[in-house]
């Protein structure tokens, strides 16, 4: 399924992409036309954190030739959101996991050229999060060096805790696209990466959440960032330094991963930061970031 979440006359809503790919359908009034008892939560979170909700919404999502009216909206008529509008916990993070973006921010750094020997893990906060179309802020009062990073973000689905790489794709509920907009300044200046990375709506997420089920493992998706049009990245997932078995057992040794955690999973080169001048992005750049069966996510700069 191809889960959303969405605003409609001002309301927020949640629900699933019709198979024709032109509309979404309102689960919650969905639910009400087919069945007698409502079970379904409020909020696409809650639907993550209950796994009896969920079996409600893939049958939603089988009997969609029988849902009519109102609860059908073009995709023209409502606003996407973050399928995720309001995280738990803050963005799991994980840095230079590919080889040639290890290169190249690492050059562009002045740092030691190496390639990291364990994952590097690192936190986005919460208030970063917007949806698509929304705008990335420059923040020119803190930073003169906004860059982006596209990358594929994993969705927690199970709780779990030091989980290892054979259970890791049991315990993902579906994938979406981020864009970890980045302060490279401030990543500089500070030896941890949070303010850098942290700034309010750096963390452009969706259009929509992919339930896991719909890609095929071990995930290889082409991932694509575009800003005004010219391509800027161009990799495939495939070539990730750390798999995602990796990153989850990783990033679960003695942490508990919860329902509706997000992973970002790394960018690959090609970013602002990598070219001689730098390319950072600046007002009014459009930058649009392409996953493979997710989606495109595009964002303007203001």
């Amino acid at each position: 399924m191809y889960l959303a979440s969405f605003s409609h006359g001002g309301v927020l809503k949640y629900g699933f992409r019709t198979s024709d790919e032109i509309s979404v359908i309102d689960a919650i009034e969905a639910e009400k036309q087919l069945y007698s008892k409502a079970i379904l939560p409020d909020t696409l979170q809650g639907v993550i954190d209950d796994p009896e909700a969920f079996v409600r919404l893939k049958e939603l999502s089988r009997r969609e030739s029988e849902v009519i009216g109102k609860v059908i909206h073009p995709l023209s008529d409502v606003v996407l959101e973050a399928p995720i509008p309001q995280p738990k916990r803050d963005i799991i993070c994980l840095g230079l996991n590919y080889r040639e973006h290890a290169m190249e921010y690492t050059t562009a750094m002045e740092e030691e050229q190496n390639l990291p020997k364990y994952p590097i893990v690192f936190t986005k906060a919460t208030t970063t999060v917007i949806g698509p179309n929304q705008k990335i802020k420059s923040h020119r009062h803190v930073t003169n060096k906004v860059d982006y990073e596209a990358e594929l973000a994993i969705v927690i689905g199970k709780e779990g805790t030091n989980i290892s790489k054979e259970e890791a794709y049991d315990h993902i509920f579906g994938y979406t696209i981020i864009n970890d907009v980045s302060a490279r300044d401030l990543q500089k200046q500070h030896s941890q990466w949070f303010l850098g990375k942290s700034l309010d709506t750096h963390g452009p997420m969706g259009p929509f959440l992919v339930t896991e089920d719909e890609i095929e493992r071990p995930v290889k998706l082409d991932i694509k960032c575009r800003v005004n049009g010219e391509l800027r990245q161009n990799s495939n997932t495939d070539l990730l330094i750390f798999d995602i078995p990796t990153i989850i057992k990783t990033v679960s040794g003695g942490v508990t991963l919860k329902p509706g955690d997000i992973i970002a999973t790394g960018t690959p080169k090609g970013v602002g930061l990598g070219f001689d001048p730098p390319k950072f992005l600046n007002e009014g750049d459009i930058v649009e970031v392409e996953i493979e069966k997710i989606g495109v996510l595009k964002n303007i700069v203001s």
